[in-house]
Formats: structure tokens, sequence, C-alpha cells
């Protein structure tokens, strides 16, 4: 008997069904140089073991808690920086836009009276704007974005001094609805654990729907097994930390609203004409000016969203401390939010990276801040440190770069 090409098709499609298929897809795609976040994954169990070896407090519920709330706010800006290197660039100025953005925030609604939301659009709409500045700049005169926005880092440093005057620090009331959002409301336990059979069955909902595409093209793809395993597997990681984190004051909805976000991200970034653009220019902007892709929009976009971010960052970290001043959006804000997409999976080559990575490269640094401040060590080993697993990641990050040419080639 012959085997027809479309019987071997169909055999290669059946090989792909199940756990085992599966397994064999996540092999063939490190041995591609496709590491997906297995990288970061593994760094994140050998940083929680050797920091819980070393004082038994870390991995407690009300240190978890902390760290997550801790991670929001430069989560959020590191969830911007993701979106400039998906496209090969970069964005210098993320913690003075932050920095800026508190203390505009800070002036509009305490010094000027000005109602909360008002204060906060005011403030978001002022991120956008820079954001569209730089897009405008990049374009029109190409200067890179590294002079852009570097430049930017200095004169919103500047305004941000400005901004808050002589007196150099204004005080959020800590009765406000912003601030209490910060620091003290929790998502009552039914809702969380809703949340967690909610995301257990869209992984499910989505990873069935994309199956079903992928088949009709005559594509590999997950079978159900596979699907539901992955969906339960979730769901009972989301629920036991549900469950933890509830043993002292639970989960926090400003590390709720920064999960919406990334998953809104990945969302735009894997399902949308707009989201495979970015991955295009990212990936050979020449091939994809050629394909009819407006690449204009697309840098403009991403530097309006990166900006926005950014922002968004500022206030959620002016609300957590309760305050704006001086210091706000220095010190190691711009780094950390820049580390945390590198550590995350983010290549800096353009073209490679998720909205997840955001997450859980802001949990390592922070879990790498969190562990060291409890072993009472200095802030300089903490950057020493982090600089550290930087370079790691951009190392592994070029080795899978450099393996999936060869890969490619051969």
């Amino acid at each position: 008997m012959t085997t027809t090409a479309t019987d071997r098709q169909d055999e290669r499609l059946q090989s792909r069904d199940g756990l085992r298929g599966a397994l064999t897809d996540v092999v063939e795609r490190a041995r591609g140089g496709d590491l997906g976040v297995i990288p970061v994954v593994v760094g994140l169990i050998v940083i929680w073991s050797v920091f819980q070896i070393l004082n038994p407090i870390f991995l407690s519920s009300a240190n978890l808690v902390n760290l997550t709330l801790e991670s929001a706010a430069v989560g959020v800006i590191a969830l911007g920086i993701v979106c400039v290197l998906l496209v090969g660039q970069i964005d210098l100025s993320v913690g003075s836009v932050s920095g800026l953005s508190g203390a505009v925030l800070a002036v509009l609604f305490v010094s000027e009276g000005l109602p909360v939301w008002l204060a906060i659009l005011a403030s978001v709409l002022m991120g956008a704007v820079v954001g569209w500045l730089y897009g405008q700049l990049f374009n029109r005169f190409g200067v890179p974005s590294f002079v852009i926005t570097l430049a930017g880092l200095l004169a919103f440093l500047g305004l941000q001094l400005y901004v808050l005057g002589t007196k150099g620090s204004i005080n959020l009331p800590f009765d406000s609805g912003l601030v209490n959002f910060a620091q003290l409301d929790f998502v009552p336990a039914w809702l969380s654990y809703t949340f967690a059979v909610i995301a257990a069955g869209w992984l499910f909902a989505s990873g069935y729907l994309h199956a079903r595409e992928r088949r009709r093209a005559g594509l590999s793809a997950r079978g159900v097994s596979t699907l539901a395993v992955r969906s339960v597997a979730l769901l009972a990681v989301l629920a036991f930390v549900v469950w933890y984190l509830g043993q002292t004051r639970g989960v926090g909805w400003m590390f709720v609203f920064f999960v919406a976000l990334v998953l809104i991200m990945h969302y735009l970034l894997s399902r949308t004409k707009w989201g495979r653009a970015v991955y295009a220019v990212g990936g050979n902007v020449e091939a994809a000016r050629r394909a009819g892709i407006n690449v204009r929009a697309i840098y403009t976009s991403v530097f309006v969203l990166c900006s926005t971010f950014a922002a968004v960052g500022g206030i959620l970290a002016a609300a957590r401390l309760a305050a704006a001043n001086q210091s706000s959006g220095a010190g190691d804000v711009n780094l950390n939010a820049i580390a945390a997409a590198v550590i995350g999976g983010t290549s800096l080559f353009g073209g490679r990276g998720t909205a997840f990575g955001a997450l859980l490269g802001i949990i390592v640094i922070q879990s790498i801040s969190s562990g060291l401040t409890l072993l009472n060590l200095d802030s300089s080993i903490r950057f020493v440190v982090t600089g550290a697993v930087l370079l790691l990641a951009v190392i592994v990050d070029s080795v899978s770069r450099r393996s999936r040419t060869s890969h490619g080639r051969a």
C-alpha cells in the first residue's frame, strides 16, 4: 500500500494530539531556540528556593501579598517596555514620565481640588501625548529612539520638579479611593475563586477555537485532552494561589488590575491584526513595509502605549506611597522596568516576546528585592544580583536567537 502525502500529513496531525504531542512540540521548539518562558520560570523557582532556605519568611503568605502589590506599578511600566522592544526600539524615559504623571495627579487632585478621576485622566492623557510626540520625532526626523527618550528622561524629570514646585512633595489623602485601591482594597475570596474559574475556562475556550482554526487550515494543533489538562492545571494553580494569599489579606485589586492589563495586551498582540503587524515590524521592518503594513503608525502606536503605561504606573506608584515627590520615578524604576521586560523573555532584537513577560519579569525582580531585604543585605547587592540576572537573560536571548537562525538555515 502506498502512503500518500495526505496520509502522512494526517499522521502528523494525529501525533500532535494529546499530552505526548504537546510535550513533543515543547521539545521541538526548545531545540529550535524558542525557549518561551521556560528560562524565567526555572529562574524564578531557583530564586524562591534559595531565599526560602535562607529565610523561611520569604514564601509566607504575608510576604507574597506584599510582593504582588509592590510588583504592580513597575510591572505596568514594564508592559509598555515590552511593546516598544517588540519593534526593536527602546524607551529610556519611562521612569521620568511615571514620576511626572504622579506629580500631575497630586497637583490636580490635592492642590487644585479636581475630582480624582479627572486628575487620573489628565495624567494618562499626558503620557499618551508624550508617546505621540516620540512617534512623530522618530518617524518624521529619523532620530533614534535611544536619543529621543534619553532627552525625554532629562526633560520630563525637570518638568516634574517644576510641577511639584518648592514643596517638593505632595501627600495624597489616605481616605481617598485611589490610596485605598493601592493599599487596602482586596478581592473577596469568593470573587477570587470566580476569577480563577473564568481564567481556566477562557484558556480552554480560546485554545479550542485556535486549534479548530489550525485544523481547518491543515496545520497541527493541540488535542482536546491536552487543552483540558492544561486548563485544569491552571485552575489548580490559581486556586492554590488564592487560598494561600487568603491566609492573610488575599489578592489585592491593584495586582488584579495589572494582570487584567497583561491579559488585554496579550489578546491584542496575539489575536489582532495590529499585534501581528507589531511582530512583523520587529522581525523585519522592510518586509513589513512591502507587505503593506503602515510601519509609521505601528511605531507611533507602541510609543503611545509605552508612555501611557508609564503614566498609569506612575499613578499606581503615587497611590501606593500616598504621595508624589521629587524621587518619584527616579532611582531604579527605569532600569527595573526595562530589566523586567528583558528578563521576562522579550528580545532586545525585536519580534519576539509576550505580554506575560512583563508579569514574570517583574515578579523575578521584586522577588530578588524582597529576598535581599529580608536578609538585611545592602541595596548595592540587589543591584549586582539584578544586573547578573539581566545579563543572563540577554545571553539566553542571544543564544536562542542564534540557534533559531541556524535551525532555520538547516
